[in-house]
């Protein structure tokens, strides 16, 4: 056979392979692709950033029935307009219910009126499953390292861009958290995940954490199940409100 021919008939194999695709295709049906069950559950969004019908509200602006003192006993915390606000050297609050994997939707509030600078201005943080931080911080034309500013996973992950808005304005986070597992003799499985985004820009992007958060040192993993959402008291008047999580 000469080359010729050869291409010749390579040429015409290719130009037959679409139409006996086509025919085997046209052989199913589109049923053979269809997936009908199971059947996703029915849920009802809420208006505008109301939680969801199948959300577990942690804070509606009433009271502080969901949380409690970082150090056990009632919640410390003041509770005015709606609003939950830092009560300065009093401690943190924790969550009475433990989460492991979780889509969060949080709002925060950083003082109206500007006091000191970089992390020591509108200060407090969102600690998933009690460990993992969620930096919060007035970022507003207020520098930091960036490891630190608002949307950051403190001292590990920078945020992709800094979308903060002006001291005393209301500002969210929606957070879509996966939690580390772990082997049955406490070494790690997977580690934690996260997506952040902060009034609505995504901040972090399936983050891969190395670990809890530390204030020294490097981060590292304890095996731990279900774990409270906390939020922490850094002496600034940071408040909070509609607060409402999803199991996933």
């Amino acid at each position: 056979m000469n080359m010729y021919r050869f291409s010749s008939l390579l040429v015409s194999a290719a130009l037959l392979l679409p139409a006996i695709s086509a025919n085997a295709q046209e052989k199913g049906k589109p049923e053979d692709t269809e997936v009908w069950e199971p059947v996703p559950a029915v849920v009802t969004p809420g208006a505008g950033t109301a939680a969801p019908s199948d959300a577990i509200v942690l804070f509606d602006g009433k009271n502080l029935d969901q949380w409690e003192s970082e150090k056990g006993g009632a919640a410390p915390w003041t509770l005015s307009n709606g609003a939950m606000t830092v009560a300065p050297k009093k401690g943190g609050i924790k969550t009475k219910a433990a989460f492991e994997d979780f889509q969060l939707h949080i709002e925060w509030r950083t003082p109206s009126v500007v006091k000191g600078e970089s992390q020591g201005r509108g200060n407090s943080g969102i600690f998933l499953q009690s460990n993992y931080e969620l930096q919060v911080l007035d970022n507003y034309n207020n520098k930091t390292y960036s490891n630190g500013q608002a949307g950051s996973l403190y001292k590990q992950a920078i945020p992709l861009v800094n979308a903060c808005k002006k001291p005393g304005e209301w500002q969210a986070y929606d957070v879509i958290w996966t939690a580390p597992r772990f082997n049955e003799d406490g070494s790690l499985k997977t580690p934690a995940r996260i997506t952040v985004l902060h009034n609505g820009i995504l901040v972090q992007n399936n983050t891969e954490l190395l670990g809890k958060t530390l204030y020294i040192g490097k981060p590292f993993y304890e095996k731990h199940g279900a774990l409270p959402l906390m939020l922490q008291d850094h002496g600034d008047l940071v408040s909070y409100r509609n607060i409402w999580v999803r199991k996933l």
